[in-house]
């Protein structure tokens, strides 16, 4: 069986435009898990897993985001594909909430190359999960975050 290529295609803004945070949406069939990446004052922070089923979104971070920069690594569940990136951060297997990128494999944690969204530092943003490749091969990326 063939997996197709999977991209990620982010879109910033919402018609809930009120709303400030970082959502991720599932516009696959499958059952997704979720890591992200962002700043912190205690430094580099990597957060996981939130489960989102097909057709559905979650929301991530809830309130105005407060970085410019968010990271971004998923799994398909069921296929086994995923979307990542050239950015290294720390993983696990189970729920995780790791301080630091560095040392991920001495320090007992999985590396993944997570995909870089830079926010423009909007108030929210929306990332969608699809599993349709961009015409010329690259990530879709349309819209704009809401101010």
């Amino acid at each position: 069986m063939s997996l197709p290529v999977l991209v990620f295609l982010f879109l910033a803004g919402t018609t809930q435009s009120a709303r400030a945070d970082f959502r991720v949406c599932n516009a696959t069939q499958n059952l997704v898990g979720v890591a992200i990446g962002y700043r912190a004052s205690a430094g580099w922070i990597t957060e996981g897993w939130w489960h989102i089923e097909g057709s559905t979104c979650k929301t991530l971070i809830e309130g105005r985001l407060s970085s410019r920069y968010y990271y971004l690594y998923a799994e398909d569940a069921e296929r086994g594909g995923r979307w990542d990136g050239p950015i290294n951060m720390c993983i696990a297997d189970k729920e995780f909430k790791i301080v630091g990128v560095r040392d991920c494999i001495p320090r007992g944690f999985q590396r993944a190359g997570f995909q870089e969204y830079d926010t423009g530092q909007q108030a929210s943003w929306m990332v969608q999960l699809t599993d349709e490749p961009a015409t010329d091969g690259t990530a879709a990326v349309t819209g704009t975050g809401n101010q």
